[in-house]
């Protein structure tokens, strides 16, 4: 006969749970805001990307070649990877009877099925955010596309990823996150580095901008799985500040692709003098592309390191060092288009922003301005989902690992979950771990962890 999981809940107790989304937290007495009733499916992530493809749709309609190649390359990377996040989500309503997000935050899967669903989800997320080996499609796909599908691009469908991975991955299979942190580390350090190099060898203005968004979102991974408050807020805020410098970074771009018919570095030089509001407004972009202290980049990036500090210094200096080399790629870039003498064999229409065009970077300056010198407010809207999900048992017990002050830290009043093990676990037989918390900790915090 088995026998019932210790950490399971009468399901009456969860049922009630889902019933009222807006509840008093088991941690602290402010209502708990963690669910809305209209994204409680995870399978509705998938819709979100409907847009996108609708984009593809205007890219290849009449189009050359390369457009219909990068059009069919967004396409197949995004379906091949939600295929495997669909498979994962099968699983998990055959499994537990129902896809409703309230409830799996409330279901303990054994470590087996973490990680086999942590792996198919995140073959999903990683095309979206996207990580190296499969960032191909970016560079093409901002090239292909217009002034509007770029903004779209970098402005919201590469947020989905790391959206994903804090919504589904973390809370949901946090054993298996655990597992996969120096993997997540691994390869977002590598592709900090490796398309921080290739920016600086581009000579596509839009491809500049695609390397240099790649190298931006793995450091938001990275921040995202240091597992500590510092991380995690910083991730969210630099998710945010990308989605505007980036976006206004292409509005540029198409400013000067809509005079002189040309994405070339080449081809440009000097516009300092005949395009001074344009060289002003593009400096600035510049400035916090490279996070400059007082725009919005700086907040995001800094919590990010004191995070990532926390959990792995390596990992933290590679991830300065892409720093270093973003303000040089961008400084470069600046240098090459605004400065430098006039080249009128190439260029011969010189006209500054219009009317219209300074509107549209209007909203652009003032949130990058308000969220580099008062970023108090963006903090205090989000902090409540990252400390719930850094207050599940596996976060909690490398957070006292962690703990240099030797205190004893109190219990984790974490809610009870619905145990839904594997087939061996439910007949009693006990699963060797595949994953140990000390592995990923220091020596002499795994030694005492280990003696008690």
């Amino acid at each position: 006969m088995n026998k019932p999981s210790q950490h399971t809940a009468p399901k009456e107790e969860v049922m009630a749970r889902i019933e009222d989304p807006i509840q008093t937290s088991p941690i602290s007495s402010e209502p708990m805001l963690q669910f809305s009733p209209g994204a409680r499916q995870p399978g509705s992530f998938a819709s979100s990307l409907l847009p996108s493809h609708i984009t593809e749709l205007k890219w290849v309609w009449g189009s050359r070649q390369r457009k219909i190649k990068a059009a069919y390359q967004l396409f197949l990377y995004t379906l091949l990877g939600s295929v495997f996040m669909l498979l994962a989500i099968l699983l998990i309503l055959f499994q537990t009877g129902t896809t409703d997000l309230q409830i799996l935050l409330t279901t303990e899967f054994s470590e087996r099925r973490q990680i086999f669903l942590w792996i198919a989800f995140f073959a999903s997320f990683a095309v979206k955010v996207p990580m190296v080996p499969v960032h191909i499609w970016l560079p093409e796909a901002h090239v292909e596309a217009p002034t509007a599908g770029s903004v779209f691009l970098a402005g919201i469908l590469l947020k989905l990823g790391t959206y994903g991975f804090l919504r589904f991955s973390i809370p949901m299979f946090p054993e298996a996150t655990l597992c996969f942190t120096p993997f997540i580390y691994t390869l977002s350090a590598i592709a900090i580095i490796y398309t921080s190099l290739t920016t600086l060898r581009q000579i596509d203005l839009k491809k500049i901008i695609a390397y240099s968004s790649v190298a931006h979102m793995n450091l938001v991974t990275i921040g995202m799985f240091s597992l500590n408050i510092q991380g995690i807020g910083g991730s969210i805020l630099l998710m945010l500040s990308h989605g505007l410098v980036s976006s206004a970074l292409f509005l540029c771009v198409g400013v000067l692709y809509d005079r002189h018919k040309t994405r070339l570095v080449r081809y440009y030089g000097g516009l300092v003098s005949t395009m001074p509001n344009f060289s002003t407004i593009f400096f600035f972009f510049t400035l916090a592309n490279m996070s400059l202290p007082g725009t919005s980049s700086f907040i995001g990036e800094f919590l990010i390191l004191v995070g990532a500090f926390q959990r792995n210094s390596l990992v933290a200096t590679l991830a300065a060092l892409g720093m270093i080399l973003g303000a040089a790629y961008s400084l470069w870039l600046y240098n090459r288009v605004v400065s430098g003498n006039l080249k009128p064999d190439f260029l011969h229409k010189f006209s500054d922003l219009n009317g219209r065009e300074v509107f549209i970077f209007i909203p652009f300056l003032v949130g990058v301005v308000w969220m580099g010198v008062y970023p108090k407010v963006f903090p205090d809207c989000m902090h409540t989902s990252p400390i719930y999900t850094l207050q599940l048992p596996p976060f909690e017990l490398v957070k006292q690992a962690l703990n240099t002050d030797g205190d004893s830290p109190a219990p984790s009043t974490a809610i009870p979950a619905l145990d839904v093990g594997s087939p061996h676990s439910q007949m009693g037989i006990s699963e060797k771990p595949l994953c140990r918390v000390d592995s990923l900790l220091p020596a002499t915090k795994s030694a005492s962890i280990s003696s008690s």
